[in-house]
């Protein structure tokens, strides 16, 4: 029996979805309902406010990672027992890869028979916002768009605009979120900053879920999300596990925390044991450490307290040069170059050195958006030729990204080389998703298995 489910979406970024869907997931908690939340697209820090409200991991569902029958399987995978299965959109409702729908939430929306409900900032509109929400609903016949939440509107303001939306457009009201300047979440380069770095965060999250209790009708809501048929997802063939646990080691605190959970678990699906460990705050890496995973995150907002951590650096520098079966995405690839530049533009912070190379801030979005990457030479993750998809998204750029994978656009002629791929090691500024193709997490976790077996030689 799939869960009741729910998708918040929007006419574009910044109309309030996160603040929006982190209200509605608190005040459902806070009546002792069990929601569970997921994060259309490959956004890392969205789900890591769903996270801090439910005390559980958040999800990622990315079509472009995942295609519809993965997606539909975690979906009822994650959401089984659930009393709501609540989806925070991503961009514009209908804004996919390039200029079509392909892997929005929309899209999402469709594939899961999810109901949408469109998150509107009303401020400064009156009968527009009905031609917005018409507009929104009737642009594509299977919209799936059954209602609407009006964001940053007054009290005052609010009955008129319901019920001109209602009387205009047949849709669904489903409430109102005043302005609320005090529970504003704080923003830095690649979007919000994490959960944990946000003060008094659970006060904030209490005030938005006792407007919610106010102002939404969160009733009417769940009512709505109950209307979601049955999703039935195929069973996904997964590769046979490798034996003997290997002690795969996770980068995990403020400096590295970009993760997808999904793929965390099926490394553990695939044989692995994960061990947690702070390259800000360990000296040494996890005993019977034999694999190393090195996800995204801020090492340039930790540059100096990194740096500081000689002992670990010079370790992770050794154990990656003989051979430590390694995967470094992103913030963990610049945290293996010679030097990293910080935030405020010095270029002297020391790294492990695992290359030749450094990182610097460009002041820029660099490379952005999904690719596909194409391995040019046999190693770690798969062999010359196969492919997987990936996303960039990243400030900082290195003297020596690399060669070994191309990385190509879609629906697009744009694409370049990137990545180092050697028989230990994955290390570039593409992210990617276990799931994506299973084969990745089994094959890291029988490279980390057979350095545990040449270990015990």
């Amino acid at each position: 029996m799939s869960a009741p489910r729910l998708l918040l979406c929007a006419s574009a970024s910044g109309g309030g979805k996160t603040t929006v869907t982190c209200a509605v997931l608190q005040a459902l908690m806070d009546r002792g309902i069990n929601p569970v939340a997921f994060k259309c697209g490959p956004d890392y820090i969205d789900p890591m406010f769903h996270s801090e409200i439910i005390g559980a991991k958040s999800r990622n569902l990315d079509l472009f990672f995942l295609g519809a029958d993965k997606t539909r399987y975690l979906l009822e995978q994650n959401s089984a027992g659930a009393g709501l299965a609540l989806i925070e959109g991503v961009m514009g409702y209908y804004d996919g890869i390039a200029m079509s729908h392909e892997a929005s939430a929309y899209h999402l929306a469709r594939v899961t028979q999810t109901p949408a409900v469109l998150v509107l900032d009303g401020r400064g509109s009156a009968l527009t916002i009905a031609a917005v929400v018409k507009g929104m609903a009737n642009f594509r016949p299977d919209s799936g768009i059954k209602g609407v939440i009006l964001n940053r509107v007054s009290p005052m303001l609010y009955p008129r605009l319901k019920a001109c939306i209602e009387a205009e457009t047949g849709l669904a009201v489903y409430g109102y979120l005043p302005s609320l300047p005090d529970c504003a979440l704080e923003s830095r380069h690649l979007g919000l900053v994490t959960a944990g770095e946000v003060a008094n965060l659970k006060e904030k999250l209490h005030k938005l879920a006792a407007q919610a209790e106010k102002s939404l009708d969160l009733d009417g809501l769940l009512a709505l999300a109950s209307s979601a048929p049955a999703l039935d997802p195929e069973p996904i063939d997964l590769p046979e596990p490798v034996e003997g646990a290997p002690v795969i080691a996770v980068a995990k605190d403020k400096a590295f925390c970009f993760y997808y959970a999904d793929g965390l678990e099926l490394l553990e699906r695939m044989g692995a044991r994960l061990v947690e460990f702070s390259p800000l705050a360990d000296k040494a890496l996890p005993e019977g450490t034999c694999g190393l995973y090195l996800g995204g995150g801020y090492p340039e907002e930790f540059a100096r307290e990194l740096a500081d951590n000689h002992s670990l650096l010079r370790e992770i520098h050794d154990k990656i040069l003989h051979g430590l079966p390694t995967v470094a995405e992103c913030g963990g690839f610049l945290y293996l170059h010679r030097h990293l530049g910080d935030a405020d533009g010095r270029y002297d912070w020391r790294m492990a050195g695992a290359f030749s190379g450094d990182a610097h801030n460009t002041g820029k979005l660099g490379r952005f958006g999904y690719v596909t990457l194409t391995a040019q030479k046999d190693g770690l993750l798969c062999q010359a030729g196969e492919s997987f998809p990936a996303h960039e998204f990243h400030y900082w750029d290195s003297t020596t990204p690399g060669t070994d994978f191309h990385a190509q656009k879609p629906q697009s002629d744009r694409g370049w080389d990137c990545a180092f791929h050697t028989q230990t090691l994955y290390a570039g500024f593409p992210h990617f998703h276990f799931w994506a193709r299973p084969e990745l997490a089994r094959n890291f976790a029988a490279a980390a298995r057979r350095y545990m077996q040449e270990a015990l030689l």
